[in-house]
This record gives structure tokens, sequence and C-alpha cells, in this order.
């Protein structure tokens, strides 16, 4: 088909066809920055947190005035969850993936170094820890029952120069500050304090999904108690009985106290829905959006190519009356409306690019990756290929007599 008298009908309605091509434009633009986001979000969404989601329940409590003997108190409580039916462990820890906030730390390979090698979330946690959350060692060995030590305990102590810890670090961790391997028992430090590297799990998240540095992550065998920061945390046998475990497990800790507050009570599956509602919030808002700005972009199409055949029934008429087909007219409408979207996609990719730019800087954006431009390029192409369709057929069965009728 020759393109030059489409061009030449489209340089006579210059208004026109420059608005559809700004709509197209802004819609690829919009619509290639929206579908990454959303498929970042649900890439975090899906997230392995690296310890058994389905199989974990939480309870933070607070005391009610001075707790005279935190640990003997968190001793009690532990073994009273353990004895419950359907509970398999329990231990305390200081947090959780999918949580506000985050206990980190610093770690260098030497105690002189002025930047150090990496930021790490620190997980502190009592006897058992490693297997109530489910965690998987690829590397060395879980901690010693005389490598715990007590959290009110070491806040007492005045001089750290002689203190020392075994940890065990996430497999990301282990392999930024030891590319080479063989991180288990290499020794690094927080400031000036040695800490030996006793084993490597998987995988481990910061509570915290803002940081960059999310899988970066170090245990210390550090035990702390319900009234300094420490939460329980029970695996339970069977899935479905998290609730009537929850329920028996709270009964159980208020007849050992009364006297407290209980300010978390929740499965982990729980807590990490709570965590990302919001961005199911914005995944659902950013797929409505798309959704309204294709149905309008096509709607536009929809309403221009009519108002194009009906200005046009004419002239229609008259090639129709010289001979022309109708599925020449159809092809007609399809490649002028395919130039059309072509001409906005080419200037939507720009914007998308641009758009991206502007995102990264404000909101630390990652990247657009190139794949999503000709996704959605072919998706516009397609929609608008759609839209016409229909005014394209309606200009086809224009019948030939149409030419003798006076304007």
């Amino acid at each position: 088909m020759e393109i030059r008298p489409i061009l030449s009908t489209l340089a006579r309605h210059k208004m026109a066809a420059a608005l559809i091509v700004l709509e197209i434009a802004l819609s690829c633009a919009i619509i290639c920055n929206a579908l990454f986001i959303v498929s970042q979000r649900l890439e975090t969404l899906n997230l392995a947190s690296g310890i058994d989601d389905d199989r974990l329940i939480e309870i933070a409590l607070s005391g009610i005035g001075q707790q005279t003997d935190a640990d003997a108190r968190s001793a009690e409580d532990l073994a009273t969850l353990r004895a419950i039916p359907g509970v398999e462990r329990a231990a305390i820890t200081n947090q959780l993936p999918f949580q506000n906030g985050s206990w980190n730390t610093s770690l260098s390979l030497t105690p002189e170094q002025e930047v150090p090698t990496l930021n790490a979330t620190q997980y502190m946690v009592s006897e058992g820890a490693l297997a109530t959350m489910g965690l998987k060692l690829v590397a060395g060995r879980d901690f010693t029952a005389d490598e715990y030590k007590s959290n009110d305990a070491l806040r007492e102590i005045e001089d750290v120069s002689g203190m020392s810890s075994a940890i065990i670090v996430s497999k990301p961790a282990a392999d930024a500050m030891f590319p080479q391997g063989g991180a288990v028992g290499k020794t690094v430090y927080m400031a000036n304090i040695p800490l030996t590297i006793v084993g490597v799990v998987d995988t481990l998240l910061r509570p915290n999904m803002q940081s960059n540095n999310r899988t970066f992550s170090v245990i210390f065998p550090i035990r702390m108690n319900f009234s300094n920061g420490g939460r329980y945390l029970v695996r339970v046998a069977d899935p479905s009985r998290r609730a009537e475990v929850l329920e028996q497990a709270l009964a159980a800790l208020d007849r050992n106290d009364p006297n407290r507050l209980v300010w978390r009570k929740l499965t982990f599956e729980e807590g990490r829905a709570k965590y990302f509602a919001n961005d199911r919030d914005m995944i659902g808002l950013l797929l409505i959006v798309s959704g309204l700005l294709l149905l309008v972009t096509a709607l536009g199409i929809v309403g221009l190519a009519s108002f194009w055949v009906q200005q046009r029934t004419k002239q229609i008429g008259i090639r129709r009356a010289l001979g022309a087909t109708k599925g020449q007219i159809l092809r007609y409408f399809l490649t002028e409306n395919f130039l059309l979207a072509t001409i906005g996609i080419v200037i939507g990719m720009l914007l998308a690019y641009l758009l991206n730019q502007w995102l990264m800087g404000r909101y630390e954006l990652p990247r657009l990756p190139l794949l999503y431009l000709p996704v959605g390029a072919g998706a516009l192409w397609l929609l608008g290929q759609l839209a016409v369709f229909g005014p394209a057929r309606r200009a086809a069965a224009i019948p030939p007599a149409v030419a003798t009728r006076s304007t």
C-alpha cells in the first residue's frame, strides 16, 4: 500500500493526529514504568526470607514495673511454650524479617580499618533459634552452649577490650567479605571486638527492606529476654494449628506472669502481609491506572477513527466506485493508525527513559530494563490495531453509491 496518500491525509489533520500521537506517547511512557515498578514490587513480595514462614508464631511482651529477673522469667516462658501440644520448638530473637526498624552493625576485616567492609543486620538469638527459624546451614556449625551470653550481663561490662564472640553470617555477607570462600574460621571485627565466623546460613533477610544490603545478616549468640527487646518465636508442627497454638501460648504466658502487656501476637505470615500491605496497594493502584490509561487511549483511537470515517464517507465511496475493495479500505485505516502509533511509541520510549531517570534520582528506582520498551510498544501497537478495527470495518462497508450523493 502507498504510504504517501496516508501521510498527505494526516498532514491535513495535524491537530487530531498530534493529539493521538501525544496520547500514545504518554501512555507508553507511563505504562512501561508502571509495569516495571509492579514487577519490582512483586519480586520484593516474593523474596525468600530464609526462614520457615508458614510454621512460625511471634509473641512480644512488655513488663509492667521493675522486672527483678527477666532472664529467669524468659527461661520459664520458653519452657512453658515448648510444653504446649503442637509446638516443636521455641526460642528468643530480637527481630525477624519483614518488620519496620532494624538492629544493625558494621563488620571489618581488621580492627584498624576506617571504612567497614559491610553493614549487616544484627540478629541476637537464644539456644535453638536456628532450628526454630528453619535456617539452613551451608557451612560450619551452630553455636555451642558455652558460646551463648546474656544481653543484660553484657551491658554491665565496662571494659570491652577483652570481649570476643562467635557469629554466624548469611552467605551473601560471607561472600562479600571473603570472595575466595572459606569464611568459616575467619575473624572479622565489630569496632575492636574480634568475631569468629563459626557458620554460614544460606539466606536470612534484613527486617527492613529499604536497605540495599537486604541480604547481609550476622547472628550473635546473645540471649535476650522479654523486657529488653527479645520476642518469643514459636515453631509449630502443623501450620494449620497456628491460631490454636497462639491462643494457648498467650494463655500460658499470662499464667506465668499476668503483669505483662502483649504488644505483638501474630503468625509470621500475618506480619509479612502487614509489612507489604502498602506494596500490594501500590501494585493494585498502578494496575488500575495502567488499565484505565489503556482504555482511554483505545477510546481516543476509536473516536478519532470514527470521526475520520464520517468525514471521509464520500471520499471512501468514490474509492469504492473506482474499484477499491473492502480489504484495501480496511488496510488503509489500519496502516494509517499503525503509522500514528509508531510515531507515538517512538516518542513514548524516549519519554519512558526520561521518566525512569527522574524516578531513579528521586526514588532510587533501578534502571528500566530495555525489555520493557518493546513489550510496551507491542502492547500499544496491538491495542491500536484492535481499537481501529471496528471503525475501519465500517469504512470498508460504505457502498460505492455514496459517491453519487450530494454533500
